[in-house]
């Protein structure tokens, strides 16, 4: 039997560091960032079925998310301001991105590659469902800007503001109910949260 090292490398998120360029009071790496964003999505989707009679795969857009950051293990963290900077950029970084997902998943058994190929190359049938987990890393991104605010960081006040524009921008009826439901929460004090 042969060994394969798909997960000892998704092992390896919680080593890439996330806003790089920010002085940070509190580190956040990419396997923390993406629980955050499944545990969203997965509430997005939730909202989007009992609030706005959609038929979302809740649990799928929740798995979608734990993987959508994954090939950074091989390619880093490339900040936000550096990725995007222009259209070659992007387009280069994003061929960047398929061959690192070509290369997870040829660390796997060849058996098991479809399953985990929707993770890694986007697939028709969960367009729908990857819209909510780009929304919910938006989301998980204005919360990071909102703790370090609140620990007085002042790094992250334009990036705050930034990130609230980006989010009220999305045409989701599901992040709207989320922002006025369970987002004022995240500029809390634990003391509020228990009185």
């Amino acid at each position: 039997m042969s060994n394969y090292s798909f997960f000892a490398m998704v092992n390896r998120m919680k080593m890439i560091d996330r806003w790089a360029l920010m002085q940070n009071t509190t580190k956040e790496n990419i396997a923390e960032h993406s629980h955050t964003v499944a545990v969203i999505a997965h509430a997005l989707a939730l909202i989007g079925n009992k609030e706005f009679a959609k038929n979302y795969y809740a649990e799928r857009a929740a798995v979608l998310a734990l993987y959508h950051d994954t090939t950074e293990v091989i390619t880093g963290d490339m900040p936000t301001p550096v990725k995007y900077y222009n259209d070659e950029i992007k387009t280069v970084y994003k061929d960047i991105e398929r061959i690192a997902g070509e290369r997870l998943l040829n660390m796997l058994p060849e058996d098991y590659r479809i399953d985990y190929k929707p993770f890694f190359e986007k697939q028709e049938g969960d367009a729908e469902l990857w819209k909510l987990v780009k929304a919910a890393d938006k989301i998980s991104a204005l919360i990071k800007c909102i703790e370090e605010t609140r620990m007085g960081n002042r790094e992250f006040e334009i990036a705050l503001k930034s990130q609230e524009k980006k989010i009220a921008e999305i045409a989701l009826p599901e992040v709207k109910y989320f922002c006025d439901v369970f987002l004022p929460c995240y500029y809390q004090t634990l003391d509020e949260h228990t009185k």
